[in-house]
């Protein structure tokens, strides 16, 4: 009796030592806590979870200037496959550490297609509920598909969502957008941001010391957005891939960055930032960073402390993959980011 007593609390111990060691930094995400900053006592939760643009790559790099330089505390999630701990983009099924949601002040988000179980959903679901801020980047507009798992009650967030007041999905529910299709050649054409007199808003905070945005990524056709959403950007398709290249006028512009305000059911009214850029490599432009670091402290009510001068610099090594399919690291660990 005694030795099945201690069997059985041998056992305890090692199933709670496994938990413990699943629910640490650097394991299952990635947390920076904040230096002096304005944003100290702030805590910006980072979905890293798209299988084409590798959003893994910037989010932790984004993760590190709101936090080393601007005091938020950040936490990065990613898509990670439970059999072998790796973060693996094309894994649909599973982004750990979404809890930390209950104690975020931002929601920053990079995710596509993804069709998570129940239990992790439901945080982002509360996370709407409490009309809370969020920032959507490129594919987040069409975060959602339930395929395999049409009976659960999130599937109503599919991008394709016939259901009332869910049509079109969580991306057009929340942001305002749902995919529709590439509007510039995808893998030819980038995205020039207009800066100079298509832009009515060009003194929001959002945009300050915003002055050139050039990113490899194409334009998003853009065709839903509600007269709630105010477009704070337009971009126009690049007969190239390199910031020098031409400007396409044969083709319209397109909203790239866009507020809106957003409630679902009975919850309470909350505001998002979305842009269409994101791939890593639009990272590398200065401009975006800066648009995302304003756009995070404009959402939290943080609008003086916004500074066109201050810095966005990526503090590390950061070289981006290319965008597609099948073009992430094998064998990364949230580690190997710290």
């Amino acid at each position: 009796m005694k030795n099945l007593f201690k069997t059985s609390c041998l056992t305890l111990f090692l199933v709670l030592a496994t938990k413990v060691s699943f629910a640490q930094n650097g394991v299952t995400f990635l947390q920076y806590e904040g230096n002096e900053g304005p944003g100290n006592g702030k805590h910006i939760v980072l979905l890293a979870a798209d299988d084409e643009y590798r959003s893994e790559e910037s989010m932790p790099m984004m993760a590190k200037i709101l936090s080393q330089t601007y005091g938020f505390k950040t936490t990065v999630l990613f898509a990670i496959e439970p059999e072998t701990g790796d973060i693996v983009p094309n894994y649909p099924n599973n982004i750990p550490g979404l809890e930390h949601l209950e104690t975020a002040d931002l929601m920053i988000m990079l995710i596509r297609f993804r069709e998570l179980p129940d239990e992790q959903t439901q945080y982002i679901a509360d996370y709407i509920q409490a009309g809370k801020p969020i920032i959507a980047m490129r594919t987040s507009t069409h975060p959602f598909a339930y395929q395999k798992n049409p009976s659960s009650k999130f599937a109503k967030y599919d991008w394709q969502s016939k259901v009332p007041e869910w049509e079109r999905g969580f991306g057009q529910q929340i942001f305002g957008q749902t995919w529709v299709a590439h509007h510039g050649i995808h893998g030819k054409e980038g995205t020039r941001a207009l800066m100079d007199g298509v832009n009515e808003d060009a003194k929001h905070p959002i945009l300050m010391g915003v002055e050139d945005i050039w990113g490899p990524s194409d334009v998003y056709t853009v065709r839903n957005l509600p007269e709630t959403a105010n477009v704070l950007m337009w971009g126009q398709s690049t007969l190239g891939l390199t910031e020098f290249s031409q400007l396409n006028w044969k083709k319209s512009i397109m909203p790239i960055a866009w507020t809106i305000p957003y409630q679902v059911e009975e919850g309470t009214e909350g505001e998002a930032f979305v842009t269409t850029l994101g791939a890593s490599l639009d990272f590398e432009s200065a401009d975006l960073r800066r648009l995302i670091v304003n756009a995070s402290q404009y959402l939290l009510g943080m609008e003086s402390s916004i500074d066109h001068e201050s810095s966005v610099e990526i503090l590390g090594s950061f070289s981006p993959s290319p965008f597609g399919f099948g073009t992430f690291r094998p064998g990364m660990k949230v580690a190997d980011f710290k």
